[in-house]
C-alpha cells in the first residue's frame, strides 16, 4: 500500500487539503445544529460528560475514585513537512485529555491519504512524528486505522484516565472567577500566512514550537481546587470557546483584549489580512453572544477568532489563587501564560474591553 515513487521535484503537503488543522472543524452553528437532537439511548448515569456542554472530552465513570476520559482528534496539514504534521497532530489531540484535568494513556492512529499521491517516506514521517508526541506524553500509540482518501489526514483517538474530584468541565465555573490561558493565540493568522509563503522563517519556528507544547500542566491543574473550569482553546477562536464556558456556566465573561497574549507576528499579519475562513465562519456562527468596543478594529477582532491548532488551555480559577497559579504555569514551560478575564454574574455572553 502506499508504494509510490517520490515525486521529481518538491511538493507542498498543504497544497493536497483545502484547509489545514483546526481551521478545518465545522463552524459552531453548523455542529449546534447536527448535536441539536439528543441521541436515541439511555440515560447513561456513568457518563459523566457527554456533548451536552461542547466539552472538550467524554468522561465516563469506572469506579468510585476512577474515571475514563475518551476523545479523538484529527485534521488536514497545516505545513509541509510530514513529521511536523504527524507532531501537531498528536499534541492536539491528547491535548483534550489533560484539558478535562486527566493523564492520557494510550492513543489510537487515524489516518487517510491520497493513494497516488504521497510517496511511502512522507506518510511513515507522519506516523513517526505522531509516536514522537505521544513518546513525550509517555503513551503508546498502541493501533490505528487508515483509509484512501482524497486528502491527507491525521490524528489521534486518545484514552486517558483522572480521579473523579480531577475532572474539570467547561461548564463549571463560578461568578468571580479570574481567566488564565497558557498558550498565545495567532496560530490560525500564522498558518494563513504560510499558506502564502509569507510567513517569516522565525515566525514558522515559533508557530510550530506552539503546537507541538503538550498542555501536560491540565493534569495538574486538575488537583487544584482553587480551579473551577478548564478548556482547552482551539479551533473556534477564544471567543468561541470563551462562549462555551459563559454559556455552560450562566455567566457573562469579560475578556480584556490588550491582555491577550499573541504570537509576535500575529498583530502584523492580522493587519495585513492574513485571516483563515474559519475565522469568519467562527464570527457568522457566534457573533451574536459578544459586545465589541465601539470601533473595535476589524484585525483585532479576527485575533479573537483566529482557530488555534492545539492551542492552550484557558482556567477558571479562584482570584485568591491566580497569581500563585500563573507563576507556576509559566514555570512549567508556558512563558506567554497571562490573565485575560473575569467571569461575573449577568447574561451568558461575553463582553471585550
Amino acid at each position: 500500500m502506499l508504494d509510490t515513487p517520490a515525486p521529481s521535484a518538491p511538493f507542498r503537503l498543504t497544497s493536497l487539503a483545502h484547509g489545514g488543522g483546526c481551521g478545518c472543524k465545522l463552524a459552531p452553528s453548523v455542529l449546534r445544529e447536527l448535536l441539536s437532537e439528543k441521541a436515541p439511548g439511555g440515560p447513561f448515569e456513568k457518563l459523566l460528560v457527554g456533548t451536552e456542554t461542547g466539552d472538550d472530552a467524554a468522561v465516563y465513570q469506572l469506579d468510585d475514585d476512577t474515571c475514563l476520559i475518551a476523545t479523538t482528534d484529527f485534521f488536514m496539514p497545516m505545513v509541509d513537512d510530514p513529521y511536523e504534521f504527524g507532531r501537531i497532530a498528536a499534541t492536539n489531540a491528547i491535548s483534550d485529555v489533560y484539558a478535562m484535568g486527566g493523564k492520557p494513556l494510550l492513543a489510537l492512529a487515524i489516518l487517510g491519504m491520497p493513494l497516488g499521491k504521497l510517496p511511502t517516506p512522507m506518510v511513515r514521517d507522519i506516523l513517526r512524528g505522531g509516536q514522537a508526541i505521544a513518546a513525550e506524553a509517555g503513551i503508546p500509540v498502541a493501533g490505528g486505522h487508515s483509509i484512501d482518501s482524497p486528502e491527507p489526514i491525521y490524528g489521534l483517538a486518545v484514552i486517558g484516565t483522572a480521579r473523579t474530584e480531577n475532572i474539570r468541565r467547561n461548564s463549571t465555573a463560578r461568578a468571580g472567577d479570574v481567566l488564565i490561558l497558557t498558550k498565545a493565540l495567532g496560530v490560525g493568522l500564522y498558518s494563513a500566512a504560510f499558506k502564502k509563503q509569507a510567513l517569516s522563517q522565525a515566525g514558522y519556528a515559533e508557530m510550530v514550537a506552539s503546537m507541538t507544547t503538550l498542555n501536560r500542566i491540565g493534569a495538574e491543574l486538575g488537583k487544584r481546587t482553587q480551579v473551577h473550569a478548564v478548556t482547552d482553546v482551539t479551533g473556534f477562536g477564544i471567543l468561541g470557546h470563551g462562549l462555551e464556558v459563559a454559556r455552560g456556566s450562566g455567566l457573562t465573561l469579560h475578556l480584556d483584549a490588550d491582555a491577550l497574549p499573541v504570537l509576535t507576528e500575529a498583530e502584523a499579519l492580522a493587519r495585513q489580512g492574513f485571516v483563515t475562513g474559519a475565522s469568519h465562519r467562527n464570527w457568522a456562527s457566534y457573533g451574536e453572544g459578544v459586545t465589541l468596543p465601539v470601533d473595535f478594529p476589524d484585525w483585532r477582532r479576527h485575533l479573537l477568532t483566529d482557530p488555534q491548532t492545539s492551542g492552550g488551555l484557558l482556567a477558571a480559577v479562584a482570584p485568591e489563587a491566580v497569581e500563585p497559579l500563573l507563576a507556576e504555569i509559566r514555570a512549567a514551560g508556558y512563558p506567554a501564560a497571562a490573565i485575560v478575564g473575569r467571569l461575573e454574574a449577568g447574561s451568558p455572553g461575553i463582553v471585550v474591553g
